[in-house]
């Protein structure tokens, strides 16, 4: 059943974000270091099980394989397989879509789009949209609903990003990897992403964090973003709604593979903070599971229930 985000938002007091992509396939034996793009060609059942795993975990929101489907990033990795980021895109949107069209409920469907991984100052942001584009026609034309520009470190990549998505049709959400003081590599602060976005056509539907060294960070980005907002002169119901999508923290290399320490009561307490601080849209980044967007489904159920 096809949704559109911004009308899920609508309905529902928050919703519910999928987990990791790179980390849960790795658990499935793509190799540490590989990109996970590869195995949209190689083994795309395994994607879209996974795709399936965090639709039946509660998931209303799925991300695509396709964070590194850019020309520069493909290249870089040789994950292009002799495809390029357009195929490669439209192909992860399709496993995705596939997956929540087998939902019986309403699933998002967010095409994700990383940054393009060039070397700092190699990039305009004329040069970025261009190299976005490409991947966002093929996520579009496999079915996303928003794209989902994520794990930004640079205000021009993600202006870039978010103008290539207008472009395409595409509504747009955008969260960054802000660093333990509480800034990007672009030196954009919480309180400054409502200006990275100014004077393009549409705002983003939602803005907010996602990475980082583990919850404790994301959750103080949020609350930051959720101050700032609250000291504009918008209306407070035109302001994009904020995302919580957390990593699991630093990992622990054991046996060649990257073990995440992260149990149910840490993930349920995250869930309960990343209310407490405003979010709307609560998911998982590195390190987490489908198991864990199980327990993220039920703390934010009881807490909306409870009034929270």
């Amino acid at each position: 059943m096809r949704v559109a985000l911004q009308h899920l938002l609508a309905q529902r007091r928050v919703l519910v974000v999928d987990g990791a992509m790179g980390t849960n396939l790795q658990a499935a034996g793509l190799a540490l270091g590989a990109a996970p793009e590869r195995w949209l060609d190689e083994h795309p059942e395994r994607v879209a099980a996974l795709h399936r795993a965090f639709v039946a975990a509660g998931a209303d929101v799925v991300l695509t394989d396709s964070f590194g489907a850019n020309r520069f990033r493909l290249a870089a990795t040789g994950a292009e397989g002799g495809r390029g980021a357009y195929d490669l895109a439209r192909q992860a949107a399709l496993l995705a879509r596939r997956a929540a069209d087998q939902a019986d409920r309403p699933v998002v469907v967010a095409g994700s789009v990383g940054p393009t991984g060039a070397r700092p100052g190699a990039l305009d942001e004329s040069d970025a949209f261009d190299v976005f584009v490409e991947p966002l026609e093929g996520l579009r034309d496999g079915g996303a609903d928003v794209a989902w520009i994520e794990t930004m470190g640079s205000v021009a990549e993600a202006r870039a990003a978010a103008r290539a998505a207008l472009a395409v049709g595409l509504p747009y959400v955008v969260t960054f990897s802000f660093h333990g003081t509480g800034r990007v590599a672009g030196a954009i602060a919480p309180a400054d992403v409502a200006d990275a976005f100014a004077g393009l056509a549409a705002p983003p539907l939602a803005v907010g964090a996602n990475c980082g060294e583990g919850p404790d960070d994301v959750i103080a980005a949020v609350r930051r973003l959720g101050q700032a907002q609250a000291r504009s002169d918008g209306a407070p119901m035109s302001a994009p709604a904020l995302v919580a999508k957390a990593g699991a923290g630093l990992p622990t290399i054991v046996d060649g593979a990257a073990v995440y320490a992260l149990d149910d009561g840490t993930v349920a307490a995250y869930a309960r903070a990343s209310l407490g601080a405003g979010a709307r849209l609560v998911g998982g980044c590195c390190g987490f599971t489908p198991h864990h967007v199980t327990v993220l489904r039920t703390a934010v159920d009881e807490a909306v229930a409870a009034g929270a």
